[in-house]
């Protein structure tokens, strides 16, 4: 018994200690960048806004040997960077690194985003961060499309913006994007990443129904389940709550959002 109680008190004393210490690495990043943490601690999410001021999420999980052994790191990226990583290493590093691999991407995203608004991009409809294509409809067929390409491949220069290089190589003017979108189009939750919330009794009229919230900022308007927004904003300190409406921010471009609550779960 006394074994047993001493095993324990040693281990409490680890955990009060790994608990202290990573309080620190948190707050040396910022409590503000802190999107979600988990129960045990071995999980953590930061809010990134990168040089054109798009939100990231880097997802960072630890492991019992934290920090001798280097953290998971995950995040909305083509490709993730390789961690530098030595037993002083701490929070700060990962998302100083994380950050330096955002600047890296810039004119990648910046390219893509310019498709994205300037053109009709037929796949991905809802592209994210990670994704490093877009197809695009260029309208009706050209039977001599590979020859006119042949022709001008050399024509692509740094010099010139992308779109203006693709409309030289293909010499034609390419069609823009869709203006309005049908409304019976789902699109998918920012928050748990499905269009439709799973059919589930536990849900109950929420059961299988698609994004029905939207962030008021235009510049975001990201998309939302009520239920998956509500869940996001009970989990932040900062949230504040009236009767049946929880009061926040939206977890890609900081705006207040409000979303009223329901006992739609059993």
């Amino acid at each position: 018994m006394e074994h047993t109680e001493q095993t324990r008190c040693t281990g409490l004393a680890k955990s009060s200690t790994f608990y202290r210490s990573l309080y620190s690495e948190i707050e040396e990043v910022g409590w503000e960048r802190l999107v979600r943490l988990g129960g045990d601690l071995t999980y953590l999410s930061f809010r990134i806004l990168d040089a054109k001021s798009r939100v990231h999420f880097v997802e960072i999980e630890l492991d019992e040997t934290y920090p001798k052994s280097p953290p998971r790191v995950s995040a909305d990226v083509p490709y993730i960077f390789d961690l530098k990583w030595s037993i002083s290493s701490r929070l700060k590093d990962v998302v100083q690194q994380f950050q330096k691999h955002l600047e890296k991407l810039q004119e990648f995203w910046s390219t893509l985003d310019d498709i994205d608004k300037s053109l009709w991009v037929a796949d991905p409809k809802q592209p994210s961060r990670s994704m490093c294509y877009r197809q695009i409809n260029i309208g009706p067929v050209v039977d001599s499309l590979r020859r006119i390409w042949q022709r001008n491949s050399r024509k692509w220069t740094k010099d010139k913006p992308c779109l203006e290089n693709i409309a030289c190589l293909l010499e034609t003017q390419l069609p823009r994007p869709i203006d309005v979108q049908k409304n019976d189009q789902q699109v998918e939750c920012g928050i748990c990443y499905a269009q439709c919330l799973p059919v589930d009794d536990e849900l109950g009229v929420n059961s299988g129904s698609g994004t029905d919230y939207r962030c008021d900022n235009t510049s975001c308007n990201k998309a939302f389940h009520s239920i998956c927004l509500g869940d996001w904003l009970r989990s932040i300190t900062t949230t504040r709550q009236s009767f049946d409406v929880l009061f926040g921010n939206c977890p890609y471009c900081s705006e207040p959002v409000a979303v009223k609550i329901t006992n739609s779960r059993k």
